[in-house]
Order: structure tokens, then sequence, then C-alpha cells
């Protein structure tokens, strides 16, 4: 890596962000590019300030640094990398966190200054709060946020700090285990859920992620009789339903995803992704012609084209094609709108031109001729 250093603006934004987020640092690194922090944990937070500047080596040195030590990357920049570079980082494991996020997560950190904006004002049910529960409610939301983007390196990062903050706060810890789950951790994450079920054995989201290790090491059976249980203790838990029906579907038992749609359409029957879930179903177990329908109803009630694709590419069945444009719209006769051409404003009328002759008077029109009938009459009464 040779060239110019990272400008100082931006080492002391990714210090801060770094800070702010409470790491544990055992090294960091300059390099052209920007910064590195590798954290305790073995996570290694690479901040490059310039993607443009930044090639395929140099994602590939990043993976390399842990030197011979498996790390995991998380690159942060303010730009956009190039899609073949985002890719390798994906591909690999890595998370990358760039554009308008790693803003999002200065502003989260209360570091907007550093982007030449003015602080935010906390909300306005976190000045009721202590102090320190603020902090705490501000530290799992900021967790909640990254998970629900799907980026649980930071989300991690966060439940980890919320923990210290709050030793034996259980659903800070049962983040933890989630977390790492997402990450491929699954031993690190059953630990974690083993240790909040020894303190509360009855705690549904420490049960759940024990049913989804079961369901990363490839035991979908035994996940789906852990979430049948928690159904069968409170069918009211629709999370749990939500579970249960993503491990049907990944089983292949469309015929038990079915039952699950169809209960939890009763509850939400305007959910378009319910509905697209559902004419699936409906394929699979021989009801093509309600499944196209359903499908219909769907796209009706706001299932976009780029969100049917995914699910699609997601469940392994072929793409939605692709839309026509829309044809103009047909007048009340059914024929279509004659196309006629703008008029153009007509000139106005300009005044007569001025000349040095004096108006003629006007004459009064010259009167119609008279009929051979009332000639003869006009001649009779001069001659009376």
């Amino acid at each position: 890596m040779t060239g110019p250093m990272a400008s100082v603006p931006f080492i002391e934004l990714s210090s801060a962000l770094v800070e702010a987020m409470g790491q544990r640092l055992d090294a960091a690194k300059p390099v052209p590019e920007g910064l590195l922090f590798r954290t305790g944990d073995g996570f290694l937070y690479a901040f490059l300030e310039d993607p443009t500047k930044v090639s395929l080596d140099t994602i590939r040195h990043l993976f390399e640094a842990g030197g011979g030590v498996p790390v995991h990357l998380v690159v942060l920049t303010p730009g956009h990398l190039p899609l073949a570079l985002s890719a390798e980082v994906v591909g690999k494991g890595g998370t990358l966190v760039e554009g308008p996020r790693f803003a999002e997560l200065a502003r989260q950190l209360g570091l907007e200054t550093y982007l030449g904006e003015e602080p935010r004002a906390p909300p306005r049910e976190a000045r009721r709060l202590l102090p320190s529960a603020q902090q705490l409610d501000g530290i799992l939301t900021r967790a909640r946020t990254w998970l629900d983007w799907g980026v649980p390196a930071l989300a991690l990062r966060f439940y980890r700090q919320a923990s210290d903050l709050k030793p034996g706060f259980l659903p800070a810890k049962v983040g933890v285990g989630r977390s790492l789950l997402a990450l491929g951790l699954v031993a690190d994450a059953d630990r974690t859920f083993d240790e909040v079920l020894s303190v509360r054995p009855d705690d549904v989201e420490a049960r759940m992620g024990k049913a989804a290790v079961l369901g990363a090491r490839a035991q979908p059976k035994e996940e789906v009789e852990i979430y049948r249980t928690l159904l069968a203790e409170d069918e009211a838990r629709t999370e749990v339903r939500a579970h249960l029906l993503a491990a049907l579907v990944d089983l292949g038992d469309w015929k038990g995803a079915r039952v699950e749609i169809e209960a939890m359409l009763a509850r939400t029957p305007e959910d378009p992704q319910l509905r697209f879930l559902h004419a699936v179903a409906l394929s699979h177990t021989g009801e093509k012609g309600l499944a196209d329908e359903e499908r219909e109803e769907a796209r009706r009630l706001g299932l976009s084209y780029e969100r049917e694709t995914a699910l699609c590419q997601h469940l392994g069945i072929a793409p939605p094609p692709k839309p026509e444009p829309s044809a103009p719209a047909v007048s009340a006769e059914g024929r279509l709108p004659a196309l006629r051409p703008t008029r153009k404003a007509r000139p106005a009328a300009r005044p007569p031109p001025r000349t040095n002759r004096p108006a003629r008077a006007k004459t009064s029109p010259r009167p119609a001729a008279k009929s051979p009938v009332r000639r003869r009459a006009a001649t009779n009464r001069k001659r009376k």
C-alpha cells in the first residue's frame, strides 16, 4: 500500500467512531487508504476514505492481515466501493458499511459535527429517562437497527457495549447471541444462549436462538419442533410463527408452511409479502389457479417488482416477467385519444400603421337595389 495518507479530518472521525463504540483495541495502524483497528474479539475495522483509490489487492490484503488468524473484516467508507470490491468483501464473509449508512453511524453516536451537521436533539421519550437508562436505551436501539439492516458485526459491537454497561442484562445477551449466529459463529452463539437459559430457563428469545442454532447445524426438523413447542405454549407469538414458517420453507414442507401462512393472514390479510408466500404455497400444493389470483392480489396490495424478484431468488423459483411500459389511457368509447399537434399561440393583432393622411369619413353602406315592383310604386307616388 503506497501513496498519500488519509486526511486529518477523516482520521479524527474514524478514531472518534471507534472510541464511541467502546472498542477494546489490540492495535491501530494507519494505511494510505485510511486506518485499521484490530479488536480483542477478532474483528478488523478498516476505515477507507476514498473507495475509488482502493484496489482488489487492498481488499485481499485486509483479509490476510490476521497473519494466519481468521479476522472478521468490517469495511467502513463514506463513499461506495466498486461492485467488484464490495462483492469480494461480502463474498468472503466481511461486512460493508458505506455511503449513507456510514453517515448514519456517525449521527447515531453523536458525531454529527464531524460531518458538518448540527447535533440531533434527543427523542422526547428519552428525555424522561435517567441518564444511565437513556444511554442503555440508545445503545440497544442502535444494536437492533444494525441487526435489522443486516450488519451483525456492528449489532454485536453495540449489544456487547450494552452488556458491559449493565452486566447480567439478558436482552443484550440474547442480542449478542443473535449477532454471533448471523455472523456464522454458531458455537459461540450456542454458548451465549445457554448462558441466558441457565439464568432464565423459560426465556423465549433464548429458546428461539437455540432453535436457530439447530437450523444452522442442518437440523431443521429439530428446529421446527422447538418452534411448535413454543407456539403450543402461546399461539399469539407472531415472531415464533414467522421463524417456524421460515424453517418450514427451508425444509421444503409447503403443506405445513401453508397452514402457518394462513394463520398469519388471518391477523394481517393485507400483507403483500404474506400474500405472495401464500401464492407460492398454493402453487406447491396443487392449486395453481388460486395461486395466480393470490399473486395478483399481492401486487395489488403493493408488492413491488424488485421485492417480488428478491423473494423469488431467495426461494429458488423463476422471477416474474418484467412489467411492460404503461399504455396510453383509453377513452370512454374504448379508443385511444387522438394525438393532436400542439396549437401555436396566435400572435396579437397589430395596430394599423400610422400615416400622415387624414382619416376618411365613414360612409354608410350603399342601399340595396330596389325590385321592379317597388320601383314602379315609387314612380306612381311622384306623379300624384
